[in-house]
């Protein structure tokens, strides 16, 4: 019978923390760099001991040959960081009803639905606040249709969302008739309300596999905000050719206040409103 592994004896080398982080990169985009390292053997240390594995080599075989990947999604999801409230950098809620559904709206035609992709979704802040800021902010809700697909490479944090309740911290910049008009109360915090849970669908994707992305198509507006300064170069660029794909001619990019697509990506068209700064797939001539 093999004995339990003692964490204080399980080592993980600067050769071994190398291999990770390339296996990890290739299957996720994710790069980690030199100043992580305490964070990503913490981690990897925690489920060679919850698989009883013993060492990193024999964890670290399993982690690649597994067939069913079940080992690899629960790591990737103690690996992803998911912070984030209600209404984060709200000027580009402004921007989306002032400047970016105008165009949208002109360009439609007789199609009456709008379809926005929210990726990452975090625990859910993010796609349901989008929804609350139409709501609330958006006189064109009553006539047009609105799809709110949501989607993480993180299946803990998904079942989270699905779920909506959320703590004080998260809803602290909220006023308080919308706590009261689209929340339950819960002990310790808030449950969004049923009708909104229902509006916002949730999805996993990986947004390095071309598999996971190649079923996203025809949307008019792309939030991913503060997620491409988990990758580098080459995978930054993937992930930008893949929301090109996603979107309609003349859809939009919405990307958090620190990223850009300067180094990324020639494909878009870089627009500037009062707002915010957004990057646009341009219209294609007839």
């Amino acid at each position: 019978m093999k004995p339990d592994p003692d964490p204080a004896n399980i080592r993980i080398s600067r050769e071994e923390f190398e291999k990770f982080r390339e296996f990890f990169y290739r299957k996720t985009g994710i790069h980690f760099d030199a100043s992580k390292r305490y964070f990503v053997d913490k981690r990897l240390i925690e489920r060679i001991e919850a698989t009883d594995s013993g060492t990193f080599r024999s964890y670290f075989s399993m982690l690649r040959f597994q067939a069913d990947g079940d080992e690899l999604q629960l790591l990737t999801n103690l690996m992803t960081v998911n912070e984030t409230y209600f209404f984060r950098e709200e000027y580009q809620f402004e921007c989306l009803v002032n400047s970016l559904l105008p165009e949208i709206i002109a360009r439609k035609r007789d199609q009456r639905t709008i379809r926005i992709w929210v990726i990452p979704s975090s625990s859910g802040e993010e796609p349901y606040s989008i929804a609350i800021y139409l709501l609330e902010r958006w006189a064109g809700i009553r006539q047009w249709d609105v799809e709110i697909i949501a989607s993480d490479i993180d299946t803990r944090i998904l079942a989270q969302a699905r779920q909506g309740i959320y703590s004080m911290r998260s809803v602290q910049h909220l006023p308080a008739h919308y706590l009261k008009q689209y929340f339950k109360r819960q002990a310790g915090g808030y449950q969004i309300c049923d009708d909104l849970r229902q509006s916002v669908e949730f999805t996993r994707v990986n947004l390095s596999e071309r598999r996971d992305t190649r079923a996203y198509r025809d949307f008019d507006v792309i939030f991913c905000r503060n997620l491409l300064i988990y990758f580098d170069d080459v995978s930054r660029k993937s992930a930008t050719e893949a929301f090109y794909d996603a979107l309609k001619p003349g859809g939009f990019v919405c990307l958090g206040h620190s990223e850009s697509m300067s180094r990324s990506s020639s494909l878009y068209k870089v627009r500037k409103f009062p707002e915010a700064i957004v990057y646009q797939r341009p219209v294609e001539t007839p």
